[in-house]
This record gives structure tokens, sequence and C-alpha cells, in this order.
């Protein structure tokens, strides 16, 4: 079953006589929807499920016949409380103020409707929400698989979850690999950057942001400045577009930039970004290696395996609520640095050789003081079962 702590949390939220608005964001193609059906079968209430995702933007008279649609089922003799579902509410424009309007007239009326509000643009989401709905809603956020989830739903090897990420609906796929590749590469990558970013926002230069994603995933759990990238693009732009496209990609679950650790928070924003995908299947979908050839390049593989470590680590920071940083100095440099309430953990992450220390360890040691430091790889903790691990545990 789908996240079921996640599915836990919610009913027993909706079984509340207190209500609100419940919006679940996260990336497409994770299990949104496949949440919501199990849901209404746990509450054992009438409803109503709608998706915006064919509606046109300018249609803003849709969410309200929905709505009304809904007011109407209520009505019905017996029937004392009704569940609203709407699918991919971002896609209407100014949805968060027709939202607002609707809620509030039904509590003053007393209207029992129960609305649960599904989003893939974690950005347009949380905008509306801050703008508009501000005290009406509680937020989920359901990020990529997990390695047990994906362990425990479809039996993966942790290398196996290094390689093919952790998108459940291309899990049937792996033993044709070709098949797989073509699937993330059209069905979900393709999908999201259309469907997630070019209709929804603007952006005047739609190829150079699919070359930008198409470089983060080549240099995933790699630091790379914009500067450096712009002489390896055609349709160079500048910096402050390629900033901005890096975030359009990483609010549709694609591509995140890590921030550099710093002291203070300017020096954090102006550092070069290592690029982090949210998945590995996004890297994996656009090398021309194969699983079982990628395993024999022990350098190849050993990048492979940070980035689904940072993957793990990005993904679980949207709901545990810590930050994630690298840290590089001169010549030294730690891989990963995350920050909760004032508690900093460094982690290496070494997947080949017998490294039991590394400078840059040593020199993070004495300028911070971490209150803890964590090699995962070799000489420390198996990189497979820092996979099962929950980020937020290290605190």
């Amino acid at each position: 079953m789908f996240q079921r702590s996640h599915l836990k949390k919610i009913t027993k939220v909706m079984k509340e006589p207190k209500r609100f608005i419940q919006v679940l964001v996260g990336p497409r193609q994770i299990g949104k929807t496949t949440l919501v059906s199990q849901l209404v079968r746990e509450l054992a209430v009438p409803y109503i499920f709608e998706s915006a995702d064919a509606v046109a933007a300018s249609d803003r008279t849709w969410i309200e016949q929905v709505w009304f649609n809904t007011r109407e089922n209520i009505k019905e003799p017996n029937i004392n409380e009704y569940l609203l579902v709407i699918d991919e509410i971002q896609k209407i424009d100014n949805w968060s103020e027709i939202v607002k309007r609707l809620w509030d007239e039904d509590m003053r009326n007393g209207v029992n409707i129960k609305v649960i509000l599904l989003g893939s643009s974690r950005l347009l989401i949380q905008q509306g929400l801050t703008e508009s709905l501000a005290g009406r809603f509680e937020l989920t956020y359901l990020g990529h698989w997990s390695f047990t989830e994906m362990e425990s739903a479809f039996g993966f090897t942790a290398e196996q979850y290094a390689w093919f990420g952790g998108y459940p609906g291309s899990a049937g796929l792996i033993n044709d690999e070709e098949r797989w590749k073509n699937y993330v590469s059209n069905a979900l990558i393709e999908t999201s950057i259309s469907k997630d970013i070019l209709m929804l926002t603007r952006v005047d230069k739609p190829a150079l942001m699919k070359r930008l994603f198409e470089l983060g995933c080549l240099y995933s759990g790699q630091i790379l400045s914009f500067t450096k990238i712009l002489g390896q693009l055609s349709d160079a732009g500048n910096t402050t577009t390629l900033s901005h496209y890096l975030q359009l990609l990483d609010t549709a679950g694609l591509l995140g930039g890590i921030e550099k650790f710093a002291a203070d928070v300017i020096r954090k924003r102006s550092s070069s970004p290592k690029f982090q995908v949210h998945n590995n299947a996004l890297v994996s979908a656009q090398r021309n290696e194969l699983f079982e050839e990628i395993k024999k390049q022990p350098a190849e593989w050993g990048r492979i395996v940070e980035s689904s470590i940072g993957a793990h680590l990005l993904n679980s920071s949207f709901v545990e609520g810590y930050k994630v940083f690298y840290w590089r100095h001169r010549n030294d440099e730690v891989d990963f640095i995350l920050e909760k309430r004032g508690k900093i953990i460094a982690i290496e992450v070494k997947s080949t050789g017998l490294v039991t220390r590394t400078s840059g360890m040593d020199t993070f040691n004495k300028m911070y003081r971490p209150d803890k430091i964590l090699l995962v790889g070799a000489g420390g903790l198996p990189w497979q079962e820092f996979l099962k691990i929950s980020p937020s545990s290290l605190f």
C-alpha cells in the first residue's frame, strides 16, 4: 500500500469534526491518485473526484460547477457529509481565490463538504495557499518513493533502487531496460516538463531549460557553477535565467540545486549549486549504459550511488523539516550537510575504497563543530543501509 503513514494520517484527520482543506502535493506518477482511492475506501463516505488536467486554465467557472454539484448531492436523504476531491488544481487560474470563497460560504452555511486538493506543482500550490487560504488548509507533501517502499512493494534491491529510482509505475518494466528508459523519458520527464512547467509558467527559452535539466542530470551529485554551465549551452541566456529555471525544475520534483553551507544566508544563496535529481531514474533513463554495465564501472557507479543518497536526503527534507547543503572550502569538501533547529550533521559518501577519514571532514569539524559526522559507504555505514534510514532520526 502506498505510503501507509500518509494514508493513516490523512484518514484520521478527515474523520475529525473540525474541517480544514487537505492539500496533497507531490511530483507526477508517485501515487497521489492511488492514495486518494485508498482513502475514500477507508472513509466510506460519498465523494466526487474531478481532475483539472484537461480543463482550460481560463475556465474559472469549472471549480464552481464541480462544487455546486457536490452541494446538490449532499442534499440527498441520509447524507450529512460529502467529500470533494479535485486533482491538478493548480491548472486553473486564480484557483485559490475561488476555493476560498466557496469554502467560506460552506462554513457560514454549515454545509459539511470536506475537500482534498491534489497538485503536482509545489510552487504554484504554495503560492495559492499562502496568498488566499491562510488558516484554512493542511499541507502534506508526498515525495518520490523511498528504497524501503520500493523494496516492500516491488522487491527492489538497493542496487536496483540506486539505478532505477523510485517511480512505482515503472517498476514492472525494469527487466526490459530500453522500454523502461523510454517510459521514464516520455511518460515522466517530458510530461512533467511540458504540463507542470511550460503550461503553467512563463518560460521564454524552453529549449534552454530542457538542456539545463539534461546537464543537471548528467552532473547530479556534482558542483557546477552557472557560469561554467553557460559555456556548455548553445542558447546561453544568463545566470539569473538559469537559476530561475532550476527553481522551476525543483518545484516539479525533477532537479534541485543544493546550496553551499555557510554561516550567513547571503553566502549560501550566492554559491554555485550542487545539482541533485529528486529521483535517480531521471539520471539512468538518459544514460547510454544499462544496469549490469554501469555496475562494472566503479567511478561511474560511485556517482550513481552518491546521487541516490542525495535524492534520499533531498526528498526526505520536504517531509522531515531539515535543510540540505554541501560544503566546500578551497580543496576540502563534504558531500552533504544537514541542518535542523541549529543542529548540524556532516555526511560524506564513499562507495568504493577503504576510506575511514577525509580532509574535508577534518576541516569542517574544526570550523563548525557539527553535532554528528557520518561516513556512508566504504569504511563506514553501508550505503545500502543508509537508504533505509529516516534522516531526521540522525538529529
